[in-house]
């Protein structure tokens, strides 16, 4: 997983298909560990507007200027790793059938392999974890892997793995009991889920 939310453009897209695909990413980083003090540093910078995605941003910009790298990292072992486990579980499986290791990771597990999309060999996560979801959708939009990357397939991959829980996650996420510094994360994922579905649903 990169280290930051910004990715190197396999194939040349669009500057709306870029910042979706950075989008992605950053979700994709800060879901899968704790951020570094570089990458609270780069999110201070970020800038908002009025919609629900720009508010986000704006607040994940103040929290990310006084939040210090141990603190965000309590805040994600709370939220995903706990005693056992954390207070959240970001898995397609879980959210799907209330049980890891179910079906929906199975269904998963084929697609990937339809689309030559191989996990790497230091990821211990189920493939199902929201983190990597997200990573495959930013590198289907920019062409990083061999399959498809054309919004049929895109809208495919988001349809059969992501629509059916990912913005209830990310609801779940804004109104978490850990979260301070996730929260915008939360409503800035819940916002771009909502986007995305909008947008898909008119291909």
């Amino acid at each position: 997983m990169a280290d930051t939310a910004e990715l190197q453009c396999p194939r040349s897209i669009t500057e709306e298909d870029r910042a979706r695909a950075q989008i992605y990413q950053l979700l994709a980083v800060l879901l899968g560990r704790p951020p570094s003090s570089e990458l609270l540093q780069g999110l201070a910078t970020l800038k908002g507007d009025d919609t629900p995605l720009g508010s986000a941003y704006r607040n994940l910009a103040a929290l990310a200027e006084r939040t210090a790298p141990s603190d965000a990292e309590r805040e994600f072992n709370n939220l995903f790793v706990g005693l056992g486990r954390g207070e959240l579980l970001p898995y397609a499986s879980y959210y799907l059938t209330g049980f890891l290791n179910e079906k929906p990771l199975a269904d998963l597990r084929t697609d990937l392999k339809a689309r030559g999309i191989k996990a790497s060999n230091n990821v211990k996560e189920p493939e199902d974890h929201i983190s990597t979801l997200c990573e495959i959708m930013a590198g289907i939009i920019t062409g990083e892997f061999a399959c498809d990357s054309n919004l049929p397939s895109q809208k495919a991959f988001f349809e059969a793995h992501m629509a059916k829980w990912a913005e209830l996650f990310f609801t779940d996420l804004e109104e978490a009991q850990s979260a301070v510094f996730y929260a915008p994360l939360g409503s800035l994922g819940r916002a771009f889920m909502a986007v995305e579905a909008d947008a898909f649903a008119i291909q």
